[in-house]
């Protein structure tokens, strides 16, 4: 994974904001902002997740879902036996 240096302009409230984060964590600014970049890649992956659960609810329309995979399940051990 390589790596890619980026120019960002911040307005002067973010800017102090992120040198008095920085301080008190004790990681660089750089770092600072990796890390919030990566807390937003997650949460996005998160809500997307959470996306597709909710507009597939309710598309099982075979019954009990734990009964179905039970039933294929006891198939496969009548099968090796």
């Amino acid at each position: 994974m390589g790596s890619t240096r980026t120019i960002v302009t911040l307005s002067e409230q973010e800017k102090h904001w992120l040198e008095r984060y920085s301080r008190i964590t004790g990681i660089s600014i750089a770092e600072a902002i990796r890390r919030g970049v990566r807390g937003l890649m997650e949460r996005e992956r998160s809500r997307a997740y959470r996306v597709v659960l909710q507009s597939t609810r309710g598309i099982w329309i075979k019954g009990d879902g734990l009964q179905y995979q039970e039933r294929l399940r006891a198939e496969w051990v009548d099968r090796d036996a």
